[in-house]
C-alpha cells in the first residue's frame, strides 16, 4: 500500500471513528465543483494530521475547537460540526465549554461567547433530535 494510500485509509477511519457519514456528506457538497475534495479533506487532515502519534484523539479534537473558538465567528459552522466530532472522540460537554471559555483569553470574549453560543446550540439540537447533526444546518 503506497504512503498515500495509507494516510488515506487512516484517515477514513478517524473520520468514521467522528461522523460515519463525512466523507459522503463532504463529497455531496463540494466534490461537484472541486473534484476529489472529500477525499483530499480526509487524506491530509484526518490521514495526516489527526492519526499523529503524540495527542489522542479526544485532546485533537479539544485543540481543534480551541482554535476555530479563537479564530472568530466565521468559523461558526465549523465549529458546531467540530463539537460533535470532539463529542464524539469522548470529550464531555462540559469539557468543551471549558475549552472554549479558555480561548477568551486568546481569542477575546467575543469569540468566546461565539462559541459558547454555537455550543449550546448543539447541544439544544442534540437533545431534541438525538440523531441531528450540525451539518444539518449547513
Amino acid at each position: 500500500m503506497s504512503i498515500e494510500r495509507n494516510a488515506l485509509e487512516k484517515g477514513r477511519a478517524i473520520a468514521r471513528n467522528l461522523n460515519p457519514d463525512l466523507e459522503e456528506v463532504l463529497a455531496e457538497r463540494y466534490d461537484a465543483d472541486l473534484p476529489g475534495f472529500a477525499e483530499t479533506l480526509i487524506e491530509s487532515a484526518y490521514g495526516r494530521l489527526y492519526a499523529r502519534e503524540g495527542l489522542d484523539l479526544k485532546t485533537r479534537q479539544l485543540a481543534t475547537v480551541a482554535a476555530l473558538t479563537a479564530i472568530g465567528g466565521q468559523t461558526g459552522p465549523q465549529l458546531k460540526v467540530n463539537i460533535e466530532h470532539t463529542l464524539a472522540a469522548g470529550a464531555s460537554e462540559r469539557e468543551v465549554l471549558e475549552v472554549i471559555l479558555q480561548m477568551a483569553a486568546y481569542g477575546g470574549w467575543p469569540a468566546a461567547i461565539n462559541g459558547i453560543n454555537a455550543a449550546r446550540e448543539l447541544f439544544a439540537e442534540r437533545t431534541a433530535e438525538p440523531r441531528a447533526s450540525a451539518w444539518d444546518t449547513q
